[in-house]
């Protein structure tokens, strides 16, 4: 197997784009609405889960490099049925996702140049075909890519912290706690898909230059970020905006800074908010579809790669043109193209929770690694029981996956039997 081309700072980049989503856009307020300023304690608990999850999913990904990502890590723990169960799940995830992730930046564009929903539908396409021809050159182009995307992101996102702090007032942190713990538990169980994606990179993890070395500096370089630029947002969103904040509460700090012209900046960091998640979560699944096609767990033909770098195009493609599918099937139905995001919520849940059962197997009893393991095994637990009915979709496509898998090695092992027999 060739060595990987992904480098820290590219690989820093993607973790970020993953994890960094569009809820920074609208979350803060929402939170700080149900919650008041102890929304900051939910932001607070929020973060050090999420350190616990790339604690975990970055020791496996550097002890156990696969493009197979989490699906690898279940398949190497509890065999391959669950693999196949984790793979399906996050394959069919990105495609019914990818409208959700693509229409929050969509919806700031159309609210700049007009349009209503057309507008947004068109960007979405325009979107996913512009993520899926930087990943048909392979992870050294959308690499590059992303690392620009996440540069562009911190400075912009930092900038709409600055301009606002001197105009912060402590005024606006009493009453602090005006809905009690209730409202602290509620802003973190609408917070919780802020700091989702660090499974997403796991996939990646074999296309780094030296994953052992390379994947826990990416990790920590990514956290380090994404602590900063989420805390400042949401202490700007309380301390300067207190209860003036309106639904988009990044446009009201850029207009300190910038007046009339952050509609179109805010516009900006939406669409590169959108790109940077959607470009780490095909370049993932590309990746995925084609490792769980080499075990079997797939139609073989989506394992062909191009390239020296063996880029996986057919399940780019696969990817690609299954978002397609669902977003015309949002556009005829009339649905906005949020309706999906549930469906993926449960997929990912899934994902979450046999990932991080995997990693208390396979990580070192009693490890850092492996403490992190459990707590992040234990936060997602609590997760699935929010997730309720939604949950049921996905575990009906683990459902099919197993059973799937389970037929192909019965056939397997007749035609195996009948070799031996002649």
């Amino acid at each position: 197997m060739s060595r990987g081309t992904l480098t820290v700072a590219q690989g820093t980049a993607m973790t970020i784009g993953a994890v960094l989503g569009t809820g920074v856009l609208s979350l803060p307020v929402l939170a700080a609405r149900v919650a008041g300023p102890a929304s900051l304690i939910a932001w607070a608990a929020l973060l050090l889960i999420s350190v616990a999850l790339a604690t975990t999913f970055s020791a496996l990904g550097s002890r156990y490099p696969d493009g197979g990502g989490v699906a690898h890590f279940a398949r190497l723990a509890f065999g391959r049925s669950a693999g196949a169960a984790v793979g399906w799940c996050f394959y069919v995830a990105i495609p019914l996702g990818a409208p959700a992730a693509a229409g929050f930046g969509a919806a700031y564009v159309a609210d700049v140049i007009g349009g209503g929903q057309w507008t947004r539908y068109v960007t979405i396409i325009v979107l996913v075909a512009v993520v899926a021809l930087m990943n048909w050159y392979g992870i050294q182009v959308s690499g590059r890519v992303q690392l620009a995307i996440a540069g562009t992101l911190a400075v912009l996102l930092a900038l709409a912290t600055a301009v606002s702090l001197p105009h912060a007032s402590l005024a606006n942190l009493t009453p602090f706690a005006p809905y009690g713990v209730g409202g602290v538990i509620a802003a973190a169980a609408m917070l919780v898909w802020a700091f989702a994606g660090w499974e997403a990179v796991a996939s990646l993890s074999a296309e780094y230059t030296h994953p052992a070395r390379d994947i826990p500096k990416a990790t920590t370089f990514a956290v380090a970020v994404i602590s900063v630029l989420y805390l400042g947002v949401a202490w700007a969103t309380v301390a300067v905006l207190g209860s003036r904040a309106s639904d988009a509460p990044l446009s009201d700090l850029l207009q300190y800074g910038f007046g009339v012209a952050a509609r179109p900046l805010t516009a900006l960091v939406a669409l590169l908010l959108s790109l940077g998640a959607m470009n780490a979560y095909f370049a993932s699944s590309a990746r995925l579809g084609a490792a769980l096609a080499q075990e079997g767990l797939l139609p073989h033909w989506l394992a062909v790669t191009v390239g020296e770098r063996a880029v996986p195009r057919r399940s780019l493609v696969v990817s690609g043109a299954a978002a397609l599918v669902t977003i015309t099937v949002l556009m005829l139905s009339g649905l906005p193209s949020e309706s999906t995001l549930l469906l993926v919520t449960g997929c990912f849940t899934l994902v979450y929770l046999i990932g991080t059962a995997a990693a208390i197997k396979l990580l070192a009893r009693g490890s850092g690694p492996w403490w992190a393991a459990v707590i992040a095994f234990a936060a997602t637990v609590t997760l699935a029981f929010g997730t309720g009915w939604h949950l049921i979709p996905a575990l009906c496509v683990a459902t099919a996956a197993v059973v799937t898998t389970r037929l192909v090695q019965s056939r397997r092992d007749t035609r195996e039997a009948l070799h031996v027999g002649d």
